[in-house]
């Protein structure tokens, strides 16, 4: 009995009837005694009544916990009288329905996945062809200013194939059709991987690596891990001055093993730092060039390996994203 109202009804409903039991020992001590079976066996009756209808709640409840970790198989449909029958009946019909839209949502996710993918495999032809086209303009004795323009157009076509190819990871992702890989992945090949793609750009900006990281294994998917990581970086990176510093060490807990990713760039805004991880957001310290769904996509990746991204950022200071794999499943 963890109800307030049912503990004191029973209270007070039990304290009518030991005052009516005193009353009725000083008339009459038979009628007494009878008063108090009489007493003892309405209060058995409420009370195996009452458990019995809490026990059926508990179930329900336990019903609803597994219809909201995703299990809509279990049956709670009963043809029987009573408000908790009928209350069991409307919730199946709204359970069904929420099942059922649940199913036609996934389809359409999944169309939309293969729609995206197909219209990228249909860009990447004329984008290679002008990606080509580019590199031979370039070779071409062309003037400074005709060369200036061809620089700006491949970089716009890179950028273009870049968000092709993100957005087309981001709605495989969002429709559940990528297979993650369960194995061990050591975290120092991991950071590695991901440092490559970057290490001419940090040799250009001057930019200082300090790499710390302990190693330690987690159990996930390394492709995608990398492109995460690289997401990360690449965000750290952008938004760290020429002769900065980008340091990338190490946390261990008996909980997790964490990877801490530091810059000592120009931070971010007090307002934006809630919303970094959301896609196609702009914060005011955004670059130019920023589409606003790298970190998206490496929350969404992490996520699916049960591991865990958080930041901390500081105006003028810099930003700091602690990647957290957890030894055991929370």
């Amino acid at each position: 009995m963890i109800n307030k109202d049912i503990k004191g009804l029973l209270l007070t409903c039990s304290g009518i009837t030991a005052v009516v039991i005193i009353i009725c020992f000083f008339v009459n001590p038979i009628g007494g005694v009878l008063c108090l079976l009489l007493g003892v066996a309405i209060t058995a009756v409420f009370v195996i009544y009452t458990r019995r209808r809490y026990k059926k709640l508990s179930e329900l409840n336990d019903y609803l916990s597994l219809v909201l970790s995703g299990n809509y198989n279990l049956d709670i449909n009963e043809n029987v009288e009573g408000e908790l029958s009928i209350l069991k009946n409307n919730l199946y019909k709204i359970i069904t329905t929420l099942s059922t839209q649940n199913e036609m949502l996934k389809k359409d996710k999944v169309y939309l996945a293969d729609s995206l993918a197909d219209i990228s495999h249909q860009l990447k032809t004329p984008l290679t062809s002008m990606m080509v086209m580019t590199d031979l303009l370039k070779e071409s004795e062309l003037g400074g200013k005709e060369q200036e323009f061809i620089s700006i157009i491949e970089n716009q076509l890179e950028k273009m194939r870049w968000l092709i190819l993100n957005l087309v990871k981001l709605s495989k992702l969002d429709a559940d059709t990528v297979e993650f890989k369960h194995e061990p992945v050591p975290i120092k090949n991991v950071v590695d991987e991901s440092l490559k793609p970057f290490l001419v750009m940090l040799d250009l900006k001057g930019v200082v690596l300090n790499n710390t990281v302990h190693d330690f294994s987690f159990m996930g998917d390394r492709n995608w891990t990398v492109e995460a990581f690289e997401n990360i970086l690449k965000n750290c990176i952008e938004h760290t001055d020429k002769n900065g510093e980008l340091s990338i060490s190490g946390k261990s807990t008996n909980i997790y093993d964490s990877v801490i990713i530091k810059d000592n760039g120009c931070g971010i805004e007090p307002e934006d730092l809630p919303h970094i991880f959301e896609r196609f957001y702009h914060g005011k310290n955004s670059s130019g060039d920023s589409v606003g769904i790298g970190l998206a996509l490496a929350k969404m990746v992490l996520e699916k390996e049960n591991a865990g991204i958080s930041v901390d950022s500081t105006i003028g200071e810099g930003t700091t994203f602690e990647i957290r794999f957890y030894k055991a499943i929370i």
